[in-house]
């Protein structure tokens, strides 16, 4: 029973994902569909109206009180989390005891981190984003909801089976000599050959990447471009996989076919099995992921939920075209959020995958919009603060500064473009009214703001996301290009594909660590400073078990490195830096520590407490770690400052100090040049 819905003020249903469950619940509820063939529609009136109540209430609460509320249990244990973003509201429901508040907290950061990646600065005008979200046309409205439903169904997956998804950190292969090859030839070869090719239309390459399965082997960024946030490549992560899941049963040989680790070996081959039929409207030649079942269906009408729910599935676009996603630029100018930038994700067999990521040659207009988005967003928020309107304009950066800027800016756009016409005569309203002054003054100037705004994301949106606009047409590599780029990879990895595919699966051993840490399970440590974690393998599936097996104390030890992750957040929620705490025949540890930049580990100071409807600890949805380090370096000016996390499991028998020196030990090992004692 899970439901994430999103909605307007007025009820009305801007996205939807449901569970068969909660389906065939509503359905049961409110009755099926009457009408052939419109399904959809008709679901879309039943959840708006079990919804309803609730959307009014909370809106009723924030305009008489101030405030609503961020979640509530009812009779039946069903859990509701609403967060409002602007005017959209965000709910999350589960009814079937697997997530708890936190974890539908985050899903709703998650969906809104996601929608951002795509939609950019459209998601600063709600009039703008609703259009977005709910089109008027009901088959792109359907395509639109079924790729964001996929989206949040894969992050799902992904946060249920893999660690670096669990603590939201990247994880890289551990293979010195080969990343370092991939990496030299990304920046020699690849990524070269493509900046000087005729054939990528004005784009440019910035960053060029190589998944395998969701561990990064090789990245390389140009030296024109800015650092990608931990943030924004998670998530492309997660649309990587979403586009060519990875089905690690099918796509990885046994350990016992890969005859060297070097990957010099005969070569081996095999066949996949054929994917699900169910799954044929996709995409023939797309890997399928192949897990126990999600859903198990039985019942005819849970059968025919499923079916309505997919009436109106479009296949996946050309994978030559390009996606457009918005991501986050850090400047000598300051820090440019949702920036556009061209995603190409090509596959090069099942389970490694190339990412470029290009600049487009109108990204230019989107710093612009920023720069003056943020001034009028300054000042509205200090005409809503109470200062008078012709004090307001000379705050920093003042009306006045960016007046040319602005005035220049329209004209480049060009006068007979309808957005750029749009803009000038609200500018031109808003030039006016800050002469004219008198009663009313402020009320009349946060409207104007509240219009500049608009206008300036829907230049944006002309500019960025309307496939018909200039900006889109034939800019992008061609996919001859694409296919060269492809070859080239495949070229390079070829001998080492099938020891990667392995690699992946057994990145890490325990085996490698138990020598000098008798009696450690499992330990997670993450460098928060550069968002990447190094953990030994957990994976337990059909062919690919864990050093634990796959047996129930496999699942076992993984339930408790889950609920250890989940428990130590709401301690550092809390203001902890140290957990320790005993369950049953386990002896479980949670360490989070800042060192500078020698290694030298700094003394701990308080960390900030945050209340419980706060945004989720991490850096996906929320970079929590940034702020972090920005509040604790405060005390350290001058200081390069880094933050590392370190969770272990130990077995109970092992004596306390002996844990805590191996927590020590095991903290200087793992990341370099850390030398110094944890504790």
């Amino acid at each position: 029973m899970k439901c994430l819905l999103i909605s307007s003020q007025s009820a009305e249903v801007l996205f939807h994902w449901t569970d068969p469950e909660f389906y065939q619940n509503v359905q049961a509820q409110y009755g099926a569909s009457q009408e052939d063939g419109h399904g959809l529609p008709a679901f879309e009136d039943s959840i708006s109206t079990l919804f309803a109540p609730i959307i009014i209430s909370c809106i009723t609460m924030v305009d008489r009180l101030g405030d609503s509320y961020t979640s509530f249990t009812t009779e039946n244990n069903h859990i509701y989390v609403l967060h409002q973003f602007d005017e959209c509201l965000y709910i999350a429901v589960n009814g079937d005891g697997e997530e708890g508040e936190g974890d539908l907290r985050r899903k709703i950061y998650v969906m809104k981190k996601m929608i951002e990646v795509m939609f950019g600065m459209v998601t600063l005008s709600s009039n703008l984003l609703k259009r977005e979200l709910r089109p008027q046309d009901t088959e792109q409205r359907a395509r639109l909801w079924e790729h964001l439903q996929s989206l949040l169904e894969t992050y799902s997956h992904l946060r249920e089976n893999d660690q670096s998804f669990l603590v939201e950190a990247v994880e890289r292969l551990i293979h010195p000599t080969l990343c370092e090859q991939c990496i030299e030839f990304l920046e020699r070869r690849l990524v070269q050959q493509l900046n000087s090719s005729v054939e990528r239309a004005g784009e440019e390459v910035l960053h060029a990447f190589i998944l395998v399965h969701t561990k990064l082997l090789a990245f390389y960024s140009s030296r024109n471009a800015s650092t990608l946030s931990t943030s924004d490549l998670l998530s492309l992560i997660i649309m990587s996989q979403n586009m060519y899941p990875s089905n690690t049963d099918q796509d990885d040989p046994n350990p016992e076919d890969i005859e060297s680790t070097s990957g010099s070996g005969p070569e081996s081959f095999y066949t996949p099995e054929p994917s699900p039929t169910d799954m044929d409207s996709r995409s023939s030649d797309m890997p399928v992921r192949e897990s126990t079942p999600l859903f198990e269906f039985v019942d005819p009408d849970v059968q025919m939920a499923e079916d309505s729910l997919h009436t109106l599935e479009v296949p996946p676009p050309d994978p030559s075209t390009p996606r457009r996603v918005f991501l986050e630029v850090s400047l000598k100018d300051g820090l440019f959020p949702m920036m556009p930038h061209s995603m190409y994700c090509l596959p090069l067999w099942p389970g490694i995958t190339l990412v470029l990521l290009t600049k487009i040659p109108t990204s230019a207009v989107a710093m612009s919009v920023y720069t003056f988005l943020e001034a009028f967003a300054k000042l509205e928020k200090r005409l809503n603060e109470g200062q008078e309107g012709p004090a307001a304009t000379r705050g920093q950066p003042t009306i006045h500064d960016i007046r040319s800027k602005l005035d220049k800016f329209i004209k480049a756009l060009g006068a007979s473009e309808i957005q750029s016409a749009q803009l000038q005569n609200v500018w031109t309203d808003f030039k006016n009214r800050i002469g004219r002054g008198g009663p009313g003054f402020n009320r009349e100037l946060i409207r104007s703001c509240k219009n500049m705004k608009t206008q300036l994301c829907g230049v944006y949106r002309q500019c960025f996301l309307i496939e018909s606009g200039t900006a889109d047409s034939p800019r992008r590599l061609s996919p001859g290009l694409q296919e060269r780029a492809q070859t080239m990879v495949q070229d390079k990895l070829m001998d080492w594909k099938d020891f990667l595919l392995v690699k992946s699966k057994r990145n890490i051993t325990m085996v490698s660590y138990l020598e000098d840490f008798p009696g450690l399970i499992h330990f997670i440590c993450v460098d928060r400073s550069t968002g990447q974690m190094i953990a030994p393998s957990l994976n337990i599936t059909e062919r690919n078990v864990s050093e634990l097996g796959k047996g129930p104390l496999a699942q076992f030890i993984k339930s408790k490195v889950w609920s250890l992750v989940s428990t130590t957040r709401r301690y550092l929620q809390k203001g902890y830096s140290t957990v320790t705490l005993r369950d049953g025949d386990f002896y479980f540890c949670y360490f989070l520590w800042f060192e500078n930049e020698t290694g030298y580990k700094l003394e701990a100071g308080d960390i900030p407490v945050l209340p419980d409807d706060s945004a989720p600890i991490g850096m996906l949805a929320w970079d929590y770690y940034r702020k972090l380090l920005r509040y604790y370096s405060k005390n350290h000016q001058g200081e390069v400052v880094k933050c590392y996390e370190l969770l272990t499991v130990h077995l109970g028998v092992i004596p306390t100090e002996v844990i805590l020196q191996h927590c020590r030990q095991l903290a200087s090992k793992l990341w370099e040049p850390s030398r110094n004692p944890l504790l």
